[in-house]
Parts: C-alpha cells; structure tokens; sequence
C-alpha cells in the first residue's frame, strides 16, 4: 500500500464515521482501495447489484460514496472528476428510477430497450453543471410527451406522468435500511405553487416562452437533458434557448439579475467570515457568490457570445476571461477558489454523510475536519478559508457595485429584520425572498417588483409595528399570494406611506378585514380621505349614492357591492381604531345594508318586469329580522330576511311572459335573494337567510301578507312570535311599515296563557343552550347572561305585557325596547347599561375574533378601547372590562331570575 493510501484510509477512519462504517460493510472494495487499486474499485461499486431498482441504486450509492471519498483523500480523483462521478451517477439512477417508475404501470413495455418512454429529466444547478457534491439534492424538472408515455387504456397521459414522478420520487428519495439515493427537489419547475409534479412538453414551454423569471434563466444557464428520452429533452432545450440566452437584454430583466444578485449576499445571516458556523455555500465569499459570478455574467453577455454558454463554473469562468469579459487573474483566482471551496465542502460532507455547508460550531469538530483534509487543526483551515474567501468576496463586492448594490451593507436581510424586531428572522428573510422569485403571482413583473422595492422597508417597518407583527407579516402574505395583480396597490401605499400603519394594524386585529383586503386591496382606496372616517349617511342619501353612475341592472349589482364593500372596509378600520362607539358603528352597517336591500330589490322588480310584466296592485314587500330588523348589524352578520308581497295572490301579470301572483312573486323573491349575496366580478355581498319566512326552509319564500298574517295568528309557533318583535320593513309601499306595525301591535294583545307563554320561552332557551353552547369564555352571545338571554327576556316580556300600553314596547331596536320596559319598572334600568355593553363587545369581537374563541393579546386593547369610558382605560384596562361583562351578565341574571323565578348559572 502507497503513503498516499495508507494516509487517506487512516484519516478516512479516524475522522469520517461515516466512510469508516462503510470500510467496514464493503470489504471487497476496501480491499481494493488498501491495494490503491481506485479504478478497479470504482468499477466494483457500480456493478452492486439486486432486482429491486431501489436496493441496487442505494448499493452503488453507498459504495461509489466510498470510493470517491477515500480517492479524493489519496488524491487519486482530482475534485473533477469526482464531481463528474457523482453527476454521471445521478443521471443513471434518474434514468433508472424513471423507467422503473413508467414501467410499473405497463409491464408488457419495454421500457429498458430503445423504445421512448416518454418522459425526460433535465438536470438543473450542480446536476446540469455536472458538479454534484456528495450530499446534494437534484433539482431536475420532468418533463412528459402525452403522445408518448406509455400507459394503460383507462389512464389520462397526464395522470399516468403524475403516477410515474410520484414513484420515482419516492424509490430515489425514500430513506431505507439500506440508506437513500438522492433527495429529488421538483421545486425548479415552472409555477411549482401549482403546477403537477411533472409537465407536459408544451405547457412547459408556454410558461418559458411567457411568463418565466429572471431566475429561471439562470437555472437553465446550467440545465442538461439528463436522463429519460435525453434526445427529446435536448429538443425541449434548443427550442427554450431564446428565453435563457437574449441577444439584447431588456433593462428590466438586468434589474432583476441586480436583484438576484444582491439577495445572494442579503439574504445570509451567518457569521461573515470563516469560523465557527461560517456556511461555505451561502457565506460571504462563499461558493454560491463564485457560481452566480460567473451566471451573472453569462446572462448579460450569453446571448450575443455563443462560447460563454457552458455549463460548468470553472469552464464558465476560462470563457468569460478567453472573450475579455473577465479579467484571465480574476478568472484563476476565483476557479482556484471555488475548488477549494467545494473541496471543503465535500470533507464537511464526508464526516456523517448530511447535506451539509457549515463549517462545525465547535472547536474539536472544527479540528476533526481539518485533520480529515490533512491540515494540523481548526485553526489552519479557517485562515486558509479566510484568505480564499476575501479574493472571492473583492470580487461579488466589484459586481454588486456595477448593479446597484453594496459591497457591504450595514446590515443583512436577516440582521435587519431582527432589529425592526421580529422573531426568528432568518426564516422570515427567507419567505420574503420567496416573495420575489416568482413564486407569488402579483411579484412577477418587472414593474410589481420595482414598485414593491419602494415600499419595502416602510412596509417592513409598519408591519413589525403591528399589534401582532406575526399574525400580520403571514397575513399580508396570504393577501400578496391571492391578489392576481398588486402593482396599484405598492403604487397607493408608496404615494400614501401614511396608509402603511393602518394597513398594518388592520392585518394584525382582524381576519375579516384581511381577507377583504386579499379580495380587493383597492378598499384602501377608501382610506385616502378622511371622509372614510364618518358615519355612514341616512339610508335615503345612500341609496342615492349606490344608484350613481349604474347605467343598467348589471351595472348597478357591480355600483352596490363596490360602495358596500368599501362601507363596511371603512367601518371597520373605524372600529379597529376606535373612531366611533360600536353601537353607532352598527347602525352605520345596517344602514349600509338597508339601502343596498331597497335599491337592488327594486332594480330586480324592474328587471324582472321587462319580461314578466307587473301585477296590478301587487308589489314585494321586503322584511328585515334579528340584527338587522333591530339595527345593529355587525361585520358578521346575515342578512334575515321574509318576503311579502301585498294585492291578490290569484291575479296575473301583465308581459311577454305572464305569471300568476305567487309564481310571479316567489321567482322575484329569488331574483332579490341573488341580487344580494350572487358574487359578481366585484365580489360577493351579503349572505341571505330565509328560514324566519312561514313554515320555514319548506315554505314558499314569498307569500301574500294575507297568508302571513293568518300564519301569524294561527299557527306560528311562540319563538316565531317573538322574533316577530324585531321586524321592520325594508323594502315595500309607502304604506308597508304601519300596516306592519298595526299588525304587530293586534298580534301582541292577543290573550295568551300566561304560563303557557313562560313554559316555552324557558323551553326553546334550555334548547339552544343544549345544541349551542357558547363557544368561549368571551362569547358574549350564547354566554348564559349573554345577548340571547336578553333578547329572550325582552320578547317575553313584550308579549305578556301585550305590547304595552298604545305598543309602547314594541321597539324593533332591541336597546329602545329594553328602554321602555325599564321605564315602566318591568326591568331594572342597570339593563340598557348591560345590553349595550354586551352589544359593543359583539361588534367587536365579531371583527377582531369571529370564531369567538382566540383573543389575541393586542386585540384586548380593540375591545378595552371600545368598550369602557375612557378614563378606564390603563393597564387593568382588560380586567376592568371583564368586571363590566360580569356585571352586566349579572344584571341579565337578576332580571331572568325576577321575570323567570329560574336562577342562571353564570
């Protein structure tokens, strides 16, 4: 045995446990390796063989991982060829698990012969460019011909490529008792998000020929056609060649190459130079800033010198210095470099067999590694490193500096995310850089990206501000990943910064503003002026302004849910920020939602007339229940709706299409329903809820109100009654609301039997309070001594008292009605106190937690603010507030038991 050998096995054992255990289980090539017989080994490995396609490659894995190590240490494969080793390794067992995968669906195919098995993978990074290293992932891209892939009669071409990339993944990637092959990453392939693991030729190239990134010209500076039908992915490559090498460069993809650039060096958070945890890959100076050197250059300058366009990073750098693009000093030092970057790596990776680019955290592994090298200790490798990495980072800094960027910024994206003050920032330096590679379908262009660097840091900023910067940084995520363009909205933001803050808070406090914003980020248009500060106007001003500009029916649905919908927006950044008191934040919704109800039912009329004709005499009446008939609707709420409509149900229209009264009226009701809560391109809505209409979800949703009056009077059920005293008249004739109220008020004084009346009340509350109980300790409405209570409390009262004296009682605004019966003594007044604490705390809590369960710590202020005189609100502002929920529950609980003689457990 050599010196060279003898050396290279004893730091192989001494210092690699891993290539040590395997020493020890491949005596045959062990034995080889002691003789220096490295060819006759390397041989050996490759012939491992088993039946199973899985057993065989991780056997010639194993055994080629031992080879290349112990010769790279004896210096008998120079770090080329070990590289080229491990690359030509990657492409065979790709093309074996590929055809193994396409051949499991279809045995009787040959798919080991030289017929095409319809499918190729084209190597990208370190596989493309034939440097692998010993732990690398691949990052090929499957491509399939739907034309060619064999499968079986019932299976879809696609479906069957989809089969065969799920299980080459998993025979490649999956960890075994024999080990793993290599880790496959689909990611590379275009639109990943959404996109099926592996894709058509032709869909491929539309998304290259496109919509594809700078980025992605850079992956295929280095890309290959590497295993599978390699002629056909050599076709796919020659065909793409114009989107990867551009004779003229647009000055919008050289922005984004200075963007990729600089993102190279912002994007690390690990110490600058070498030493403990210095990551060769990504680290200053590191191998990735040699690589994308070299790409950068061959970008810019590819296209109109064919010679720069070759695959391998020291191959690329001799082509850069032969056509004088590079200095031929640079080119050496940086090649020089790079190798023993790389060579470096592979010891780091050679030790446990991890993927692996850090330099080891302690003193005593650092020394293991060097020994492994053959250095004397840590400290020789890390100034070594020191000197390699200071001639390549001279170098990145020259090239950040010719794009726009700093040799040397204050500060990385990581370190400065940590100082504006959020957690773990390298992993969210990481995710806003996913932002802008592509992934995210607003940040494609060139211009979204150049607008979003405008308000990048003031965004940052505003959102590490927030309440809860987490919740929002994830929240503004998910807004960016649904808005199908977000260009307008940088542009608003950079030329309103001041939106920033509330655009901040709004994501932190309240998932329905949120999602309203990811819906249409436009609603921050309504913020500009602060007009979107005060109330709404009256209904009549309203429907006056939804009417504006509609010059047709469909018109006019796209007019209401824009001016809604930034309504209710504006109402609640109004609640977040405490501009009003929610009860008048309540009724500026219900107003908003009452004058969208009589301008869309009465655009509907007219549109259903013109084919259907009108009724003589007859007309829809629209009836408003719950929240809504009581005016207080919160961000939450339905819309509780009853159709009426008046004149003779057995008359006809009069139209191209006659129908008769209850047809006719029934068909308009659904056309009213749609008209509110049918999504246009402006969106949706309200939700419409019909079930409070005479007989229910089995009743016709419109009847005269005849039949609603006789249902009234002679088979409504008590509950039904009682919801009765919330109604008001939303849309009708002039005449519809006191002919309402007339009837209500002969409704109520009918004679009841008092204990009847009381037995169920008790009953349907004892009900709901088994089907639905209060979803948390702040559900202000299921909460015994909560809302409903309330509302159950009043209504029974109302009838059993008949309505009062000449209906005085009969409010539909639930806080009036509460009022009076505390004015004739039947309640105590602590009651109007109670229901409109626990009032605001609905129209909050609906907006900051509508699940009624998670109150993040920030939005307590929301409710504290809301909720109390302002001279409450210190530091126990919360606990002053839970004080006031329990007194009011209470006061709920002392009238129940005094109205009731039934004591509520609280």
């Amino acid at each position: 045995m050599s010196a060279e050998w003898d050396d290279a096995l004893h730091r192989a054992r001494t210092h690699a446990p891993f290539l040590s255990d395997l020493l020890g289980r491949e005596e045959d090539i062990a034995a080889l390796l002691a003789r220096g017989e490295a060819e006759a080994a390397l041989k050996l490995a490759l012939a491992r063989g088993d039946p199973d396609v899985g057993v065989r490659l991780r056997r010639q894995r194993r055994a080629l991982a031992l080879v290349l190590g112990v010769g790279d240490l004896a210096g008998a494969f120079p770090l080329s060829r070990v590289m080229a080793e491990l690359s030509g390794f990657a492409d065979r067992a790709l093309d074996t698990a590929m055809r193994d995968a396409v051949g499991a669906r279809v045995p009787d195919y040959d798919v080991w012969g030289d017929a095409p098995i319809g499918m190729v993978a084209l190597a990208l990074g370190k596989q493309g460019a034939g440097e692998l290293n010993y732990s690398s992932d691949i990052d090929p891209i499957l491509l399939y011909d739907p034309q060619t892939i064999p499968r079986r009669d019932r299976d879809e071409p696609a479906e069957a490529a989809q089969m065969a990339a799920r299980r080459l993944v998993q025979t490649m990637g999956s960890a075994t008792a024999e080990g793993y092959v290599l880790r496959v990453d689909l990611r590379l392939r275009p639109a990943s998000e959404v996109s099926p693991l592996a894709i058509s030729y032709d869909a491929a190239l539309t998304h290259y020929e496109s919509s594809a990134l700078a980025w992605e010209r850079a992956a295929f500076i280095r890309a290959r056609s590497a295993s599978g039908d390699v002629a056909a992915g050599e076709r796919f490559l020659h065909a793409i060649r114009s989107f990867v090498w551009r004779k003229s460069l647009d000055f919008g993809a050289i922005d984004e190459i200075s963007r990729l650039v600089r993102r190279i060096r912002e994007s690390y958070d690990g110490p600058p130079r070498p030493g403990p945890g210095y990551d060769l890959k990504r680290g200053r100076g590191g191998i990735r800033e040699v690589e994308f050197y070299a790409q950068t250059h061959q970008l810019i300058h590819g296209g109109r010198i064919p010679e720069l366009r070759v695959r391998g990073t020291r191959h690329a750098l001799d082509a850069l210095a032969q056509a004088g693009i590079i200095g031929a000093a640079d080119a050496n030092e940086l090649g020089e470099s790079y190798d023993r970057l790389r060579v470096i790596e592979h010891r780091l990776q050679m030790v446990r067999d991890r993927q692996t680019h850090a330099l080891p955290a302690t003193q005593e592994e650092m020394d293991n590694v060097a020994r492994l090298d053959g250095l004397a200790d840590g400290a020789a490798l890390v100034a070594e490193l020191d000197d390699v990495t200071t001639k390549v980072a001279e170098r990145f800094d020259h090239l950040l500096e010719m794009h726009g960027g700093k040799a040397q910024p204050a500060a990385s994206a990581p370190a400065h995310l940590a100082q504006l003050g959020f957690d773990e920032p390298a992993a969210l330096a990481e995710r806003i850089a996913g932002w802008k590679d592509g992934r995210v379908k607003s940040l494609r262009s060139d211009a979204a990206l150049a607008a979003f660097a405008e308000i990048e840091p003031a965004l940052l900023a505003a959102l590490a501000g927030a309440p809860l910067p987490e919740r929002a940084i994830t929240r503004w995520e998910q807004m960016l990943a649904r808005l199908p363009s977000a260009f307008n909205l940088f542009k608003l933001l950079a030329a309103r910064p001041g939106l920033l803050d509330t655009l901040a808070r709004v994501l932190a406090l309240s998932p329905a503003l949120a999602d309203a914003l990811a819906r249409r980020s436009d609603l921050l248009d309504a913020l500009i002026d602060r007009t979107a500060f005060a109330l709404p106007p009256s209904v009549e001003a309203l429907k006056r302004e939804y009417h504006a500009d509609a010059p047709n029916y469909e018109r006019l649905l796209d007019r209401v849910r824009r001016e809604v919908s930034e309504r209710r927006f504006a109402l609640g950044v109004q609640l977040i920020d405490h501009a009003h008191d929610p009860l008048e934040i309540a009724a500026g919704l219900s107003r908003t939602a009452e004058a969208a109800i009589d301008v869309l039912a009465g655009a509907a009329a007219d549109n259903f007339a013109e084919e259907h004709g009108r009724i003589k005499g007859g007309q829809l009446v629209v009836l408003g229940f719950g929240r809504l008939g009581g005016g207080v609707l919160t961000h939450a709420s339905d819309l509780d709706l009853v159709y009426l409509f008046t004149g003779d149900y057995a008359a006809e229209s009069r139209g191209r299409r006659p129908l008769g009264a209850t047809q006719y009226f029934n068909r308009l009701a659904q056309r009213v329903s749609a008209a509110l809560s049918v999504p246009t391109a402006e969106g949706a809505l309200y939700e419409v809820d019909t079930r409070l209409r005479p007989s229910g979800a089995q009743g016709l949703l419109a009847v005269s109100t005849d039949s609603f009056a006789r249902y009234q009077r002679e088979q409504a059920w008590t509950w039904e009654h009682m919801a009765l005293m919330r109604a008001r008249v939303l849309h009708g004739p002039p005449e519809a609301p006191e002919v309402l109220a007339g009837f209500v008020r002969e409704l109520v004084a009918m004679k009841r039997d008092p204990a009847a009346l009381k037995g169920a009340v008790l009953e349907m509350r004892a009900e709901m309070a088994r089907h639905k109980p209060p979803a948390g300790p702040l559900d202000v409405k299921l909460l015994r001594g909560g809302l409903v209570d309330l509302e159950f409390l009043t209504h029974y009262l109302q009838l059993r008292e008949g309505g009062g004296p000449d209906g005085a009682f009969l409010d539909p605004h639930l806080r009036a009605a509460v009022a009076a019966l505390a004015g004739a003594g039947l309640v105590s007044g602590d009651l109007v106190a109670a229901q409109d604490l626990l009032t605001r705390l609905l129209v909050s809590l609906r907006l900051v937690a509508p699940d009624g369960m998670e109150l993040p710590e920030a939005a307590r202020g929301v409710l504290v603010a809301n909720c109390l005189e302002a001279d409450c609100q210190e530091e126990d502002g919360w606990d002053a507030l839970l004080a006031a929920l329990d007194k009011a529950r209470h006061a709920v609980a002392q009238a129940w038991a005094k109205t009731f003689d039934e004591t509520l457990e609280l």
